[in-house]
C-alpha cells in the first residue's frame, strides 16, 4: 500500500478542489446593460413624484431654448429635449411636472427637488463635486455680442476686446471665458440673470456681453435687434464643453438619463432638435 506523504497530499486535495469547482453550477454575473435595463424599466424608475418626471428650468425660460416662456409646450431645443428624454425614460408629455428652478440653484450641493434639471448648465469637475450630469446633450460654444454702434463690433480677435466692459452671468462659462480668454485678471460686470445683462447692453453699462452662441443669436435678432453677433470662440482642443442634465449627487436616475441622452444622440434625435430649433447657429467668424 502506498503512503501519500504531507509533500504529495496538498497537489492532491488543490486537484480536488479545482475539478469541484469545475463541475459545479456558476452563478451567472449580471452584466452592466441587464442591471441598468432593468432599473431603468420605462415608467417605473424611483422618481421624486411616483409616476411622474419632474424636470426643473430657470424662469424666464428664454428662447432658442424654450418658446413663449413655457417649458411644458415642447418649443425651444431643450424643452424638446427634455420631452424626448421623458419619452424614452417611458413618461408621456402629460407625466412631465416643470419646476422652477434658479440656475445657480441647480447645480448647488444639496438635495434636489427635481429628477433633472436642463437649463444650459455645462458639465465642469467643480460642479461634479456637488451634483450628477448626464452625458452632454449639446456642443457649446460661447458668443460675444455688442451694439452694432459700438467700436468692438468689428473685433476679430480676443486682443481687440481686452479695453471692452465686459459683462456675462455669474455662475456661467460665458463668465468663465472672460475671466481666462478675454481680460485675464480684470473684474467683468456679473450679472444674476442674462436679462440684466442685456439690459446693461442696451443701456451702455457695458461694451459686449458673452452668451453662449443660439442665445446670442436670439438676443440679437428679436430682443436687442440694435446688437451685433461679434464672433464666436473656437471650440478648444481639448475636452469641448457640453451642457448636459443636471441630477442629485449619487442618484439612482443618472445611469437611466444617461443612457436616454446618448440613445437620442446615436439615433439622430438630438441632430434633428438642434437643426430645428438652434439652425442659426453657424457661419459666425470665429475670435482668434
Amino acid at each position: 500500500m502506498r503512503l501519500i506523504t504531507a509533500r504529495g497530499l496538498l497537489p492532491a486535495l488543490l486537484a480536488l478542489a479545482m475539478a469541484a469547482t469545475a463541475c459545479a453550477p456558476q452563478e451567472p454575473t449580471p452584466s452592466a446593460d441587464s442591471t441598468s435595463s432593468a432599473a431603468c424599466a420605462p415608467g417605473e424608475l424611483p422618481t421624486e413624484v411616483p409616476g411622474k418626471l419632474t424636470v426643473g428650468t430657470d424662469k424666464p425660460a428664454y428662447a432658442p431654448w424654450f418658446q413663449d416662456d413655457d417649458p411644458a409646450s415642447g418649443k425651444g431645443f431643450e424643452s424638446a429635449v427634455a420631452h424626448a428624454v421623458a419619452e424614452e425614460l417611458g413618461y408621456g408629455k402629460d407625466q412631465v411636472v416643470w419646476q422652477t428652478v434658479p440656475f445657480n440653484n441647480s447645480f448647488a450641493p444639496g438635495d434636489k427637488t427635481f429628477d433633472f434639471d436642463i437649463n444650459q448648465i455645462s458639465i465642469s469637475d467643480a460642479r461634479k463635486q456637488a451634483v450628477d450630469f448626464s452625458s452632454g446633450y449639446y456642443d457649446v460654444r460661447q458668443a460675444v455680442v455688442a451694439l452694432k454702434k459700438s467700436r468692438y463690433a468689428t473685433a476679430k480677435s480676443a486682443a481687440e476686446l481686452r479695453g471692452a466692459k465686459l459683462g456675462a452671468q455669474v455662475g456661467t462659462t460665458s463668465l468663465d471665458v472672460i475671466d481666462e480668454t478675454i481680460r485675464p485678471g480684470e473684474r467683468p460686470a456679473v450679472f444674476q440673470k442674462n436679462d440684466y445683462a442685456k439690459s446693461a447692453l442696451r443701456g451702455g453699462q457695458v461694451d459686449a456681453i458673452v452668451v453662449d452662441l443660439p442665445t446670442a443669436f436670439f438676443i440679437t435678432s428679436a430682443e436687442v435687434p440694435e446688437a451685433t453677433v461679434v464672433g464666436q470662440f473656437a471650440a478648444t482642443t481639448g475636452q469641448k464643453e457640453q451642457f448636459g442634465l443636471v441630477l442629485d449627487k449619487g442618484s439612482a436616475l443618472t445611469p437611466c438619463v444617461t443612457r436616454a441622452v446618448d440613445g437620442l444622440r446615436a439615433d439622430g434625435t438630438l441632430a434633428a432638435l438642434e437643426k430645428r430649433w438652434l439652425s442659426d447657429a453657424v457661419d459666425v467668424p470665429v475670435l482668434t
